[in-house]
């Protein structure tokens, strides 16, 4: 049976130099919680998880972009945390400092990761499961949390957009699968947090989602 998000302990906040949607998800039960995506400002993320009693087993990263990860170490340290990519990332995650050196920005100790996501693996809190959903990056892959109806999504799905498919490993066809059959076949109500910007639902980017909803006249796979 399906739970509202509101029975969950569920907060999503701009962070860092480039605004990644950094979240955390908690069961306010068991006071187990996981973060994703943890893109800067750990302070701000640690004052958020002290405030709600949580106690943080497992940092989780839509894909192994640095505005993504900047503070990934950080949050390890203060919680010994372990950290988890999906493994076709792991070029991007261990040229962390190379992509921080490009765009001018103090990454700190580079994050070390200490597990690999699988596709359909169990997150370990409040029901949820990975989805691989290549695109942005090799290894990209979406949260969803099905009791609550919450997809985590990464830079794969906007509100009406999607992720850059013309950075290394990106590709066009990729995120259009990933996209249509396995995000577009989720509940329409399902919430959507997205990797920056405003939040979504499936159903309304199923309709004006202007890359492939039903409003862009493209066919589907």
């Amino acid at each position: 049976m399906n739970r509202p998000t509101e029975s969950f302990i569920v907060e999503s906040f701009a962070t860092g130099h480039l605004g990644c949607n950094c979240t955390v998800v908690g069961d306010p039960v068991t006071r187990r919680g996981i973060i994703i995506d943890p893109g800067g400002e750990p302070e701000v993320i640690m004052d958020y998880v002290r405030g709600h009693r949580l106690s943080i087993e497992r940092v989780y990263h839509t894909h192994a972009h640095l505005d993504h990860m900047l503070a990934s170490q950080a949050i390890h340290g203060a919680t010994q945390a372990e950290l988890f990519i999906h493994k076709a990332d792991r070029f991007l995650w261990n040229g962390y400092l190379r992509q921080c050196e490009r765009l001018g920005i103090d990454g700190g100790e580079a994050p070390k990761a200490h597990g690999w996501i699988r596709d359909g693996a169990d997150l370990g809190c409040c029901g949820g499961t990975a989805l691989h959903t290549p695109g942005h990056t090799p290894g990209s892959v979406s949260f969803f949390f099905e009791p609550a109806a919450l997809l985590v999504a990464g830079d794969t799905l906007f509100q009406r957009g999607i992720g850059r498919t013309d950075l290394v490993g990106g590709s066009f066809e990729q995120i259009e699968r990933s996209i249509k059959q396995r995000l577009f076949t989720l509940e329409e109500r399902t919430r959507v947090i997205t990797g920056h910007g405003p939040e979504t639902t499936i159903g309304y980017e199923r309709e004006a989602n202007p890359f492939f909803g039903v409003t862009a006249g493209t066919r589907l796979l």
